[in-house]
């Protein structure tokens, strides 16, 4: 017997940050998630699966129209002409209660009940399939603790969509621990939610298959869903790669250099090593420029001239198969108290004072509401982080101010 656990397939999802630099291949980076899920169909009929489980969040919100549930019912039907049969759970951004359109689905297409845990028996295989979908977006309680007891002579297999007892970067719905979950005496735990691959425990197997497209800078690397083969009482797990594009953040080390040309060429060679890690698949990189440098200065000052230069070399280096998502400098001057004088001493005190000023805080953030309204609506979004309207986000944003003024006034 053979099935594909996959989950957070996130169908249709926007990637966050794309049209933001010249050059960008936004529209084959906008179907990256449907062609991603062609690829997990492609590979459940290859291998001749027997049944594949998503484990939730195939849909990232409510439909926006009638193509999303189209496409999606036109791969399932693949997979019917294959005699593979799905078992949908339902997770937190497509809970029953998010989706106001719906489509018939294919006779093959089996969805677990929002309302109480559901069993599939699958009399041909000696299989049986125990779920819960999300009946609304926040689900707080423990939805395994209600899930039977193993059923005798059968490979049972449980279905979850779970922060387990926690993920940083996760919100933490339908909780539950490990100890919990093995209590039901289950043969494999097919969970969701959790975007990095993991395997929680081997025997019995309780595994995160984590999203199959990486959707922005923090969900780097290959991406994946999980094959298993079970043979008598011997289970094996394959990670198959499916991602059409690669998500990475590079780290540059300014350290030791002593002109922008040599960061411009540690870029190549970090965008090319990186290029053949993801096996020639597209890439978005986040730059990370670090060290305590003698460049600190000119790098802050200069910045609109070497970034540029920066999203040139990596175009270069990688034949236009790499786009820079974002660059961010982090370096340190090689001493940390600059002298000040005069207007500069001023300007400065005036700045470290600041984060302990709550009312100064709060009318700048008064003051950058038009600043708000004008950023593209993904800069505007909580997740990115970037509010400035935040006094805790002008705070964090202070020291790159700082720096940048440093560089420029004393040029």
């Amino acid at each position: 017997m053979k099935f594909i656990h996959a989950a957070d397939i996130h169908l249709d999802s926007p990637l966050r940050g794309l049209a933001r630099y010249e050059g960008a291949p936004v529209e084959q980076m906008q179907s990256a998630t449907r062609r991603a899920f062609v690829n997990l169909i492609d590979l459940a009929c290859e291998e001749a699966v027997d049944f594949m489980i998503l484990a939730g969040d195939l849909y990232d919100m409510d439909w926006k129209d009638y193509n999303t549930g189209l496409f999606f019912n036109q791969q399932m039907n693949r997979l019917n002409q294959a005699g593979i049969a799905v078992y949908l759970l339902r997770g937190n951004h497509d809970a029953e209660n998010l989706m106001t359109k719906q489509l018939r689905l294919p006779d093959n297409v089996h969805v677990f009940s929002a309302q109480q845990p559901e069993t599939f028996v699958i009399d041909a295989l000696g299989v049986a399939l125990h779920g819960q979908s999300f009946a609304g977006r926040a689900v707080t309680e423990d939805l395994s603790e209600a899930y039977p007891p193993a059923l005798a002579g059968l490979f049972n297999i449980g279905v979850l969509h779970t922060s387990l007892n926690g993920r940083e970067g996760h919100q933490t719905y339908a909780p539950c621990t490990l100890s919990g979950l093995l209590m039901h005496g289950y043969d494999y735990w097919a969970l969701g939610h959790v975007h990095k691959r993991e395997v929680l425990n081997e025997q019995p197997y309780v595994v995160f298959a984590g999203n199959l497209q990486g959707r922005h800078a923090r969900e780097t690397g290959a991406k994946s869903c999980t094959l298993v083969e079970v043979q008598g009482k011997e289970i094996s797990l394959r990670a198959c790669e499916v991602d059409v594009l690669r998500w990475e953040v590079l780290e540059l080390d300014a350290c030791e250099l002593q002109q922008i040309d040599e960061l411009l060429d540690q870029a190549d060679v970090a965008v090319t090593q990186a290029l053949q890690q993801a096996e020639e698949r597209p890439l978005a990189v986040r730059l990370v420029v670090t060290g305590r440098s003698s460049l600190h200065s000119e790098l802050h000052s200069q910045f609109e001239q070497w970034s540029n230069d920066l999203r040139a070399t990596i175009n270069n280096a990688s034949f236009g198969k790499a786009w820079v998502e974002k660059i961010q400098l982090k370096t340190q001057p090689l001493r940390d108290n600059l002298p000040l004088d005069g207007p500069l001493t001023e300007l400065f005190e005036i700045l470290r004072a600041l984060p302990d000023n709550a009312a100064e805080l709060q009318k700048l953030g008064e003051e950058f509401k038009g600043l708000k309204q004008a950023l593209p609506s993904e800069l505007r979004t909580r997740e990115e982080g970037f509010d400035p309207e935040s006094p805790e986000t002008i705070k964090a944003l202070l020291p790159q101010v700082e720096e940048l003024l440093l560089g420029r006034l004393s040029a």
